[in-house]
């Protein structure tokens, strides 16, 4: 068997240690009561409650406090090592555990036996789980407004839906996305988001461009805003924002779109007219405007209702994840170097690291685990002899034949 120090424990009456209290998990949960993630700034850990100890008498310890963190409707969770995308919280009430409370340790009378009745026998409690998350909001709106910088999308989306966005004669003038609801007498309406001037290289993060593209990812309809008015060809400024599009997410150059061509108040007619049969020529349906004062914006505002009514939202129905990972098993491995033995495998390390070893009957509670687990069989296949040591984790024992 596997032998240690001799017990120094010297108690009066059989031990009566109760289990200890597993510690409390962590939760991410979308609600719409959180609106950014800037709080997280200030704020980067985030702790659920420990466990408490066992007691005499047998006594059972409390369990830690979960902790539930509210994030705003839209927040994608991902693996800040493995950048692996754990969790969309799209809908109110979406919830995703994060990490795991300790595991509890059990106290003596979780080893009775009708053979062993009065064990000296307890675990330690194990940590919780710690994570490392990346959070990032993708803003949850109906309609997305792209086009290329100084096209107009603020004073449309302004237009639209009365929003105070800022709008000047200059690029990024929209350093964020802005979001406006539009509202026809309290029967229809849909939410808007416009997202700053998209330049060339907007998608590998040229002008912010990739920090602004993945709010337009979850949207149904775009709507294009070309300056009809600009030094730039308008047809290539539409196609480069088209191609910045694909570039950054091809499922969004698919997305039902909308071709707004702006600034008709500054142009005349036959301009206008010659530019919606060359849009139309490479298969492009062009819908003059001037968002500045509002010719063709309710035109436009009735055919998104149509493309939205044409492609309803999905429903995300409210529900819990969990994140699994895949944490070995029982399985476990055995390594001969020189005189030493190095057993690994999680549940066998697990063991270990759990049980309190100062004394025999918890020393026979492991050599009987062991036995049962296959292990001591294996290193006596590998030519375990009584004096050697075997390593499980970061405990070294001494076989005794």
């Amino acid at each position: 068997m596997i032998t240690f120090a001799p017990s120094s424990v010297d108690r009066k009456g059989p031990p009566d240690g109760g289990s200890g209290g597993p510690g409390g998990a962590v939760y991410l949960e979308a609600s719409a009561s959180v609106s950014t993630l800037h709080g997280f700034r200030n704020r980067p850990l985030f702790r659920a409650g420990d466990g408490v100890h066992g007691a005499s008498n047998n006594r059972q310890g409390a369990c830690g406090e979960d902790l539930v963190v509210h994030v705003p409707l839209g927040t994608v969770v991902i693996d800040g090592r493995t950048h692996e995308a754990l969790a969309d919280l799209a809908a109110e009430g979406d919830r995703i555990l994060v990490a795991e409370g300790g595991e509890a340790g059990r106290g003596n009378r979780s080893f009775t036996t009708s053979r062993r009745q009065a064990p000296r026998i307890c675990e330690r409690g194990l940590p919780g789980e710690e994570r490392l998350l990346q959070l990032e909001l993708k803003l949850l709106a109906d309609v997305g407004i792209i086009g290329a910088p100084n096209a107009g999308k603020s004073t449309l989306i302004r237009r639209m839906a009365g929003t105070d966005a800022k709008v000047a004669e200059y690029p990024f003038t929209t350093i964020a996305p802005n979001l406006g609801v539009v509202d026809v007498e309290g029967l229809r309406r849909f939410v808007a988001v416009d997202i700053p001037g998209l330049v060339e290289g907007a998608h590998s993060g040229r002008g912010l461009g990739d920090r602004f593209l993945r709010h337009i990812e979850r949207t149904r309809v775009l709507i294009h805003v070309v300056d009809l008015a600009g030094e730039e060809d308008p047809l290539a400024v539409y196609r480069q924002t088209r191609d910045e599009l694909a570039a950054f997410n091809p499922d969004l150059s698919l997305r039902v779109e909308l071709v707004a061509g702006n600034k008709v108040d500054l142009i005349e007619p036959e301009r206008v007219q010659e530019l919606r049969e060359r849009f139309a020529s490479s298969g492009v349906d062009l819908h003059p405007i001037s968002a500045a004062d509002g010719d063709g914006v309710e035109t436009l505002i009735e055919r998104t209702f149509e493309r939205l009514a044409e492609h309803p939202q999905e429903s995300l129905p409210s529900r819990t994840r969990r994140v699994y990972r895949h944490a070995g098993g029982e399985g476990y491995s055995v390594e001969r170097s020189d005189d030493a033995f190095t057993v690994r495998g999680n549940e066998v390390e697990k063991l270990v690291r759990k049980l309190v070893l100062d004394n025999r009957d918890a020393q026979e509670y492991l050599a009987d685990r062991l036995e049962r687990m296959g292990v001591l069989a294996e290193l006596r296949r590998l030519g375990l002899e009584a004096g050697q040591t075997v390593k499980i984790g970061k405990v070294d024992l001494e076989f005794d034949g």
